[in-house]
C-alpha cells in the first residue's frame, strides 16, 4: 500500500482529509489515533490536537462519533499529556510548521487550564525554549545559506514573542506577517484585499 500524498495545507483540513480517506462509517479511538499520527507526521508532534477536539471538528463535518471510544481516547491522551510522558517538540523547518505548533500549544494550554498540574504548560515553555535555541544555533552556523539564517532568526524572534506573551502572540504574528518588511525579506506576495 502506497503512502498517501496529503494535499491539506493546515491542520484542520488535514484532519478532514484523513477522515475522508479512512472512509469509515463512524469515528472512534482507532480513527482518531490514525488522524493524530498523520497530523504529527505532517506538522510535528506539537500540532497534534486532543481526540475530543478532533472529534468536534469531524462532527461539524457530519461524522458519526462512537462517543464512548472518543471519551476513552481523550481521557487516555490527557493522562499521557498530564503525566509528562509525551515530549513536546516544535518543528522549526518552516514558518507554517512553527505557527501550527504554537497554535496547538495554545489550544493545549486552554484545554488543560483547569488541571491542577502545571507540568503541561512548563513542558510547552521548555519546548519553545528548546526550539528557539535550535533556531538560533542554525542562524549562527557558517554552513547554512544566508536566506536560511534569516528565516531561523525570524523563527527565533517568533518564539521569543510567544514566550513573553503567549496570549498576544497570534495578534502580533498576524501583523508581523502582513508587514512590508516581512513580505519583502521572505518574498511573500502582497495580498490585494479587494480581489476575490
Amino acid at each position: 500500500m502506497t503512502k498517501p500524498h496529503w494535499r491539506a495545507r493546515n491542520r484542520i483540513d488535514l484532519i478532514i482529509e484523513v477522515w475522508e480517506t479512512l472512509d469509515c462509517e463512524s469515528v472512534g479511538a482507532k480513527e482518531l489515533g490514525e488522524i493524530q499520527r498523520v497530523v504529527g507526521e505532517r506538522f510535528g508532534p506539537g500540532a497534534i490536537d486532543s481526540p475530543a477536539s478532533i472529534a468536534r471538528t469531524l462532527a461539524d463535518e457530519g461524522a458519526v462519533l462512537r462517543h464512548p471510544e472518543v471519551l476513552e481516547a481523550d481521557t487516555q491522551w490527557r493522562q499521557t499529556v498530564l503525566s509528562g510522558s509525551q515530549f513536546i517538540e516544535i518543528d522549526i523547518s518552516t514558518f507554517e510548521t512553527v505557527q501550527n505548533a504554537l497554535e496547538n500549544l495554545d489550544n493545549l494550554s486552554s484545554e488543560l487550564q483547569d488541571a491542577t498540574d502545571s507540568q503541561p504548560l512548563a513542558g510547552a515553555k521548555a519546548a519553545v525554549l528548546s526550539a528557539r535555541q535550535q533556531a538560533l544555533s542554525i542562524a549562527k552556523s557558517a554552513r547554512v545559506d544566508s536566506s536560511v539564517k534569516a528565516e531561523k532568526r525570524e523563527i527565533a524572534h517568533w518564539l521569543t514573542i510567544w514566550l513573553q506573551s503567549p496570549e498576544m502572540f497570534q495578534h502580533w504574528l498576524d501583523l508581523r506577517k502582513r508587514s512590508t518588511e516581512f513580505r519583502r525579506r521572505f518574498k511573500v506576495p502582497t495580498e490585494h484585499p479587494h480581489e476575490n
